[in-house]
């Protein structure tokens, strides 16, 4: 077990000097990432938890989210080369998977909507992107390869080598395939949308209005 987890460790920190160009050591990513600490700390937690010594499990998942910011609840299951960046704010449920070669950025959840027992929460297949502040919420499947973009909120399955964005979010590109014209950089903004909406009602009620005082003028 001690020579897996090592091994398992070794990955981690490698992964992460791959994929952030701004560290400049191993050593400093063991020893100075959260993100790699809080991963570091959750396996140990869910040897813990497999083994079913759920107070010493849920003792060390609470400590490492006191020092990271990063809330993973001990029965979740994380592959190899999982990469959190940054990561304040990530919040992965107990029933989670995640598979091998996911990045991860800060803000983002992987969470459940409340309405499901059991199996509550998102199963990512590997090599996964999750954005900043995005919410994967659900006993849903997300494809291998796929992006969901910042701030998006996924509240279905998403297939393999996609790109997803917007709330709710919907697939923009597949297999490398741009779907729509759909621009990503200028998502609209749902309240905006309402305002245009009462905007253009109100419009037409006050076109009504004049019309009907035009008749009622005409009649006298």
């Amino acid at each position: 077990m001690l020579k897996n987890y090592i091994r398992t460790l070794c990955d981690d920190v490698a992964c992460v000097r791959e994929r952030d160009p701004a560290s400049s050591s191993a050593l400093e990513v063991f020893l100075l990432y959260p993100g790699v600490r809080a991963v570091r700390n959750h396996r140990l937690a869910h040897w813990f938890y497999e083994n079913r010594q759920y107070f010493l499990a849920r003792l060390i998942s609470n400590a490492s989210y006191r020092h990271t910011g990063i809330d993973i609840h001990p029965g979740a299951k994380l592959g190899e080369r999982v990469f959190i960046d940054h990561g304040n704010g990530v919040v992965i449920g107990e029933t989670a998977e995640v598979g091998d070669d996911v990045t991860i950025y800060q803000g983002a959840t992987l969470g459940g909507t409340g309405k499901d027992v059991g199996k509550r929460h998102p199963t990512v297949g590997n090599n996964v992107m999750i954005g900043a502040g995005a919410k994967v919420l659900g006993p849903m499947n997300i494809g291998e390869n796929t992006k969901i973009a910042a701030g998006s909120v996924v509240l279905s399955e998403l297939p393999a080598n996609c790109t997803a964005v917007g709330v709710p979010a919907r697939i923009v590109r597949r297999d490398g395939v741009r779907l729509d014209n759909f621009d990503h950089t200028h998502l609209s903004d749902p309240l905006q949308r309402e305002f245009e909406r009462l905007e253009r009602e109100i419009y037409e009620l006050k076109e009504e209005l004049r019309r009907l005082k035009g008749e009622q003028h005409e009649s006298l």
